[in-house]
């Protein structure tokens, strides 16, 4: 039985699907020469290389914490996201050179049909990669899977619309319709990486990602110290370091509250949202609390 890492192991098939994508649409690109093909190709190249780098930075997430890094290593993965909005936008640049010239000078494409048959089997193999990796990105807690997965879903939307758009101008002969499809890949493709990017740096600049999250980990915490007859939960701070989270916060209790039960608090506090997250980092701090405020929550 495989002991490889899940989430590595869905790198790994990333990679390799994005090789054999890429590989089809190349030679659909070859077959008619279209240049929104091509656009698509281009993207394709960036998959593949944003494929290694989530491999090696799903790797590097998932080593132990130590000396150098106590918290983990797990925003490397936020690292290669960003990486994946950089390339995406050199690929629209690429795109959209290619196009220009195309532009004033259409000319008719050829083997239209057996160019977008091709094109179709790459699109189903990468429409169900996809998803494995939209929904493994979640399980796991992997900003690398889920933005590639992201990455890759739009790329099978906009692929379906160039093949649409490549039939229509076999339809009406209007052959500037391809160069023009080539450029809205382009735009879309950098809409993307925006999105890939800014979302990335947030989670490296410890950005509250998921306001409704926040709120649920406080509550869990808030009923343990209502049930221990603790006054209040302050300062509660909760961020993702990639495929694990880091909370703290403080817990006022009563004066005159012995130390073993404030302790005793704290562990159920601990235990409850460990229970909930296994990957959570958890500390709490002890202050007791005002004597006008010791009633407890």
């Amino acid at each position: 039985m495989s002991t490889l890492d899940p989430a590595e192991r869905l790198a790994r098939w990333s990679l390799a699907t994005g090789i054999a994508v890429l590989l089809l649409k190349g030679v659909a690109w070859r077959l008619t020469d279209s240049v929104a093909l091509l656009s698509d190709a281009l993207e394709s190249i960036v998959n593949v290389v944003a494929s290694l780098a989530m491999l090696y930075a799903v790797r590097i997430a998932r080593l132990p914490a130590d000396r150098n890094h106590p918290y983990g290593h797990g925003k490397a993965e936020y690292l290669s996201a960003v990486l994946e909005g950089l390339l995406i936008g050199v690929a629209a640049v690429l795109s959209i050179r290619a196009a220009w010239d195309r532009l004033f000078h259409p000319r008719a494409l050829e083997a239209v049909g057996l160019g977008v048959a091709v094109s179709l089997v790459a699109t189903a193999l990468n429409g169900l990669l996809a998803w494995r990796l939209i929904a493994a990105g979640r399980k796991h807690r992997s900003p690398a899977l889920a933005a590639d997965g992201r990455h890759i879903l739009s790329d099978v939307v906009t692929t379906a619309g160039v093949l649409a758009g490549v039939g229509l101008a076999r339809a009406t002969g209007w052959w500037r319709l391809d160069p023009l499809l080539a450029c809205f890949v382009a735009v879309n493709i950098l809409w993307m990486g925006w999105k890939l990017v800014r979302h990335s740096v947030g989670g490296l600049m410890d950005e509250v990602l998921d306001e409704a999250e926040v709120a649920r980990v406080r509550g869990i915490a808030e009923r343990v110290a209502r049930e221990g007859n603790a006054v209040a939960v302050e300062g509660f701070r909760l961020r993702h370091t990639g495929t694990s989270g880091q909370c703290d916060m403080t817990l006022r209790v009563p004066g005159e509250m012995e130390v073993r039960v404030a302790h005793a608090i704290c562990d159920r506090i601990e235990e409850a949202l460990r229970a909930d997250d296994p990957q959570l980092g958890v500390v709490v701090h002890v202050e007791p609390a005002a004597p006008s405020s010791s009633a407890a929550i």
